[in-house]
């Protein structure tokens, strides 16, 4: 058993978080499966969607404390230290990542679910972004991603409180895309996968998140990303997808892409 399972099936990506008996507590060797698991699935053709979850009934309750050494000592001198760890972060890649928040998500591991493009939470979970109350703060980029999700008002409340909600109140603050009953949201994570790996060109699939992200991270304005959407739709005007798009949807049939993002990827340009 390791800290992170993988499974690969009709395009999507399953990865889960596997440490039920600690309720999926987030250790250094989950972070570094997890990142290159992240790289791998993004560089495969096959992969058209990823879903993260955990085992059993928690998501991940945060940073991992029965070891010897605890997660918020001081390091030795000398020794590496980062507070995001996740590299990439799932916001990062060009494939759609759906967070399958499955039940309760505490610290790290609600702050790993923010960087997902899509969370589907449970409703009747806990929630909190706590490391203001064990002394230290918020890591994995959270002072980014809670403001640029949610606004500055709810990533205020949620980071200098460290306080526990709920899924309701997550989907009330636009943290959660949606909030479900515990066991139906891997279930409905997945078909949200499955639609994505079926119906949605992968190459536009990976041009528009990175454009979105790309977006929150530059602080382009309309008009620059007028102008990034007309150099990115002259990319894939006339391509073997685009034709293909147009003729499954005339002919109600399922469209059967062609384009290789990782052969035929170009970075994005700069507004």
């Amino acid at each position: 058993m390791t800290d992170l399972t993988v499974s690969v099936a009709d395009g999507i990506a399953l990865l889960t978080l596997n440490r039920p008996e600690r309720r999926n507590a987030y250790t250094a060797e989950m972070g570094e499966l997890l990142n290159r698991t992240y790289r791998h699935c993004d560089d495969d053709d096959a992969v058209r969607a990823i879903v993260l979850t955990g085992a059993g009934d928690a998501f991940c309750v945060g940073a991992d404390f029965a070891g010897a050494t605890k997660p918020f000592d001081a390091p030795p001198d000398g020794a590496a230290f980062t507070a995001a760890p996740t590299d990439p972060a799932a916001f990062e890649l060009r494939t759609p990542v759906i967070a399958a928040v499955n039940g309760h998500a505490i610290g790290i591991g609600l702050t790993i679910a923010l960087q997902a493009d899509i969370r589907i939470m449970a409703v009747d979970a806990k929630y909190a972004v706590a490391q203001a109350r064990r002394g230290v703060i918020g890591d994995c980029m959270s002072h980014w991603t809670l403001p640029h999700l949610a606004g500055g008002t709810v990533a205020a409340d949620i980071l200098l409180t460290g306080r526990t909600f709920d899924g309701a109140e997550a989907a009330a603050m636009r943290i959660a895309t949606r909030a479900l009953p515990g066991d139906q949201v891997l279930d409905h994570a997945m078909a949200v996968a499955r639609d994505i790996a079926v119906n949605v060109a992968p190459m536009s699939a990976a041009l528009s998140k990175r454009l979105l992200w790309d977006t929150m991270i530059k602080g382009y304005t309309p008009r620059q990303v007028a102008d990034l959407e007309t150099q990115l739709h002259q990319r894939v005007m006339g391509s073997a997808d685009a034709r293909e798009g147009v003729d499954a949807f005339l002919e109600r049939r399922t469209p059967r892409w062609s384009r290789s993002v990782s052969a035929d990827w170009e970075p994005l340009p700069d507004a």
